[in-house]
């Protein structure tokens, strides 16, 4: 299955399933911040979600208790290939300049990345 780009309020309501892995409606708008959205709204977005192929579920009578089908992991590739694809020529070492030069990283984190790629070189 190829992956759809989701909207914000897609992606909000894919957050808390998956961090809540199975869910009813009204478990998800329990979650969401206030001003909670409409029980019709969060049921919408699900339905599409699982036209979209990101959700699946589980009947009981009338009622539908939701989960993933796609993992956060999955979307997350997704999105940060689609980010380096469109913004940055393709370009892993372009897209990590960028967040050095605009402060988006700090010492610590530089220092976890250079740790990762040290794993990296030793494992070759």
């Amino acid at each position: 299955m190829e992956l759809k780009e989701l909207t914000r309020a897609e992606e909000e309501i894919m957050q808390e399933l998956w961090t809540l892995n199975k869910a009813f409606v009204k478990d998800i708008i329990e979650r969401l911040p206030e001003p909670k959205p409409a029980y019709n709204t969060v049921s919408t977005i699900v339905r599409i979600l699982e036209q979209k192929g990101f959700v699946g579920h589980d009947a009981f009578g009338k009622t539908h208790r939701y989960f993933p089908l796609v993992t956060k992991e999955e979307y997350t590739v997704y999105v940060t290939d689609k980010l380096r694809e469109g913004y940055f020529s393709n370009s892993m070492t372009e897209m990590m300049s960028f967040f050095v030069k605009n402060e988006k990283i700090d010492l610590k984190e530089a220092d976890e990345i250079l740790k990762i790629i040290e794993k990296m070189k030793n494992k070759t």
